[in-house]
């Protein structure tokens, strides 16, 4: 669980962030959870466009990332969503420090 701090402190990252993954209407498909798992392992803060022909919703795809992948939501603004967990391949030099 992540304290209001560590939340904001991941916000102002993803601001400047292009989202790395579109959801259409297939919705989050097993593929698409795979997709997500490597994007996270690569790049920790990940950033979801969920388009409109898609039958989620932002916070239900954060849910199901959460339970999934052990991801922490992050943010949700619009059909904009920001997830995030700690990477297990980086060095500890390159990941992201939570304050």
């Amino acid at each position: 669980m992540m304290t209001g701090k560590q939340r904001s402190f991941l916000k102002s990252l993803s601001n400047p962030l292009r989202p790395m993954m579109q959801l259409g209407k297939g919705g989050l498909t097993p593929e698409a959870v795979k997709q997500i798992d490597v994007l996270l392992n690569d790049h920790e803060l990940l950033k979801i466009n969920i388009l409109n022909s898609c039958p989620l919703e932002a916070r239900e795809v954060a849910e199901t990332l959460s339970e999934s992948l052990k991801a922490e939501f992050v943010s949700a603004l619009g059909r904009k969503l920001v997830v995030f967990r700690s990477s297990r391949t980086k060095d500890k030099v390159n990941r992201i420090q939570l304050p």
